[in-house]
């Protein structure tokens, strides 16, 4: 911190130097600030220098923060199109198996029609056999009475 030393030791010249009466001037040694001027040159690119580096590293900081904060987000981002597919995947899931009933309800429907109507046809021809023994039984009976 050399430079803030021989900025406080400007402002003891200064404050030491002689004042011009009735303003608020000062008489200051040219050469001394000439001095000051100088020092103040060669100390400067070493704090400059220093005050670069804090700044690249303040950058270097703020871009890795931000390098961070984007690969969280997507992370986020990812995360919550995986949850909404999820949440689609389960949905059509859903769908697919109401319609898979829908479709063995309508099967098992027309099933039973279909062994419905067999059986009444089977009963039919069944009636229908059975009546024409019956009306043989009865023409054996009615030609044993005779």
């Amino acid at each position: 911190m050399e430079l803030f030393n021989i900025l406080n030791e400007l402002e003891e010249l200064i404050e030491e130097s002689p004042k011009v009466p009735m303003t608020r001037r000062v008489m200051v040694d040219e050469n001394k600030v000439l001095d000051y001027l100088d020092r103040i040159r060669t100390s400067l690119p070493e704090e400059v220098r220093q005050a670069k580096w804090l700044v690249k590293e303040r950058d270097k900081v703020l871009s890795e923060s931000k390098k961070e904060a984007q690969r969280m987000l997507e992370d986020v981002s990812r995360e919550i199109e995986q949850k909404a597919e999820d949440h689609e995947i389960v949905k059509k899931a859903e769908l697919l198996g109401q319609e898979t009933i829908k479709k063995a309800e309508e099967v098992a429907a027309q099933i039973r029609h279909g062994a419905r109507g067999y059986a009444d046809e089977l009963l039919q021809s069944m009636e229908n056999k059975l009546g024409k023994m019956l009306e043989e039984i009865q023409q054996g009976r009615d030609e044993l009475r005779k």
